[in-house]
């Protein structure tokens, strides 16, 4: 039986990806990209949003005008 657990949890292990040390510049550098990739999802977002605000700014100007 202990032979039996020992193939099981090298099969479930052997699936995932080795652990890579990184180093504490490498971490840094991810970590700017993430932020990076952060800040440019949230700027699509934002001129998104600014495009809404237009068209519903212009659609009050003509109920105004009536």
């Amino acid at each position: 039986m202990a032979a039996q657990k020992t193939s099981a949890v090298s099969e479930s292990t052997s699936g995932r990806k080795p652990w890579v040390k990184k180093t504490p510049v490498e971490i840094f550098l991810e970590q700017i990209a993430k932020q990076e990739e952060r800040v440019a999802e949230l700027r699509e977002a934002l001129a998104h949003e600014e495009r809404e605000l237009e068209k519903l700014q212009e659609a009050r100007t003509v109920l105004e005008r009536k």
